[in-house]
């Protein structure tokens, strides 16, 4: 799997609250939730995003409460994957059970700049800065974590198997 886009760069210990304020937790809609993704660390953040666009940032990505609203409203914004120095577990978890791609590089978390554009290929972990012309490692996605991705997570991914079986 190739993603590419365009960098939105965030810091270290961003909170599931900072991703989605908790005063938009009365909707499940990932629609509505994509509205206000990131809002408090930048007001107009939905409006600038395309899809297919990527978040890079710092330590503990997605730290906080435990809920999915966090990685919907991430990945129903149009951002493609996020890259981060590290992963809050339940998030990385949760960002997986919903489809949404998140790869671990110290490096990369570091080196890529804001609006740099990006490759990355999950089957290898390989993030080619496109813009620099550098290259950095993360851990390749499992082939699983892949499938649950491309049928947009965890549940589709059973929807799937469950016609496949004849159940």
């Amino acid at each position: 799997m190739l993603i590419r886009g365009k960098v939105w760069r965030f810091g270290n210990d961003i909170d599931t609250d900072a991703i989605i304020p908790a005063r938009y937790l009365n909707t499940h809609d990932p629609k509505e939730l994509a509205k206000h993704v990131m809002e408090d660390a930048d007001r107009d953040f939905s409006g600038k995003i395309k899809a297919g666009d990527l978040i890079v940032a710092g330590k503990n990505f997605g730290c906080g409460s435990s809920r999915e609203h966090a990685p919907i409203a991430i990945k129903a914004s149009g951002i493609h994957a996020v890259i981060a120095k590290s992963f809050a577990r339940i998030f990385y978890r949760n960002a997986f059970n919903i489809g949404l791609a998140i790869f671990e590089s110290p490096e990369a978390s570091e080196k890529i700049k804001e609006a740099d554009e990006i490759e990355i290929d999950a089957d290898k972990g390989v993030i080619k800065n496109l813009t620099t012309q550098e290259e950095y490692t993360a851990n390749p996605i499992p082939s699983f974590m892949q499938q649950l991705i491309d049928a947009g997570g965890l549940i589709e991914w059973t929807k799937q198997k469950l016609i496949a079986h004849g159940s």
